[in-house]
């Protein structure tokens, strides 16, 4: 058996252009560790951030009420089909308002969930819809108004908060599908 020489010690090596050295990082996790995920190379204006991660809850929040309405209010030929979609796109946008509201609890902030200040602070409105088609046009509305929302905080956070970022666009992605379920739902409707 052949005897493998010992490994030589690393010697510290110098940080790598564009990085934080191990011992800068080190320290700097150990200060404000009340802020827990917020550290120090944190460079979006939290408050700002929240407001608008708010704003978004506030619209999902709209959006799920809506949603459920329309479920439950859907009659017709065609209810059964919509009435599908309604269920799950209040569901997902549930899950959407889940994300926010554990990403605003990360920054430090908190959800508010104030059902008196929804509607107001809802980028997208609460319509009820008369029939069947209303109710469909209503939500593809919705829907355009929240990709375009979305659109903006994702523009405006840019790399300063990639969590959020990739939070929001993935909401975004979802949103887009249900614009397009909406938008295909209509190109073929029959009757009203």
């Amino acid at each position: 058996m052949s005897k493998q020489p010992a490994a030589k010690p690393s010697k510290p090596t110098a940080p790598t252009p564009g990085f934080t050295d191990r011992k800068t990082l080190r320290a700097n996790a150990r200060k404000r560790m009340e802020d827990g995920a917020v550290t120090p190379s944190y460079s979006a204006d939290r408050t700002t951030v929240i407001k608008l991660l708010n704003d978004a809850l506030a619209t999902e929040w709209v959006c799920v009420l809506r949603y459920y309405r329309h479920y439950y209010m859907a009659k017709g030929m065609l209810a059964d089909t919509v009435k599908a979609e309604f269920l799950e796109h209040a569901q997902q946008e549930q899950a959407h308002a889940d994300l926010l509201s554990n990403r605003i609890v990360q920054l430090g902030g908190a959800p508010d969930l104030n059902p008196d200040t929804l509607t107001a602070r809802s980028h997208a409105e609460y319509k009820e819809g008369g029939n069947l088609r209303d109710m469909v046009r209503e939500n593809l509305i919705a829907e355009r108004i929240a990709i375009d929302s979305y659109r903006e905080m994702i523009n405006f956070i840019g790399d300063k908060d990639t969590t959020t970022k990739r939070i929001l666009e993935q909401i975004l992605a979802q949103e887009e599908d249900h614009a397009d379920d909406f938008a295909d739902m209509l190109d073929g409707w029959i009757g009203e």
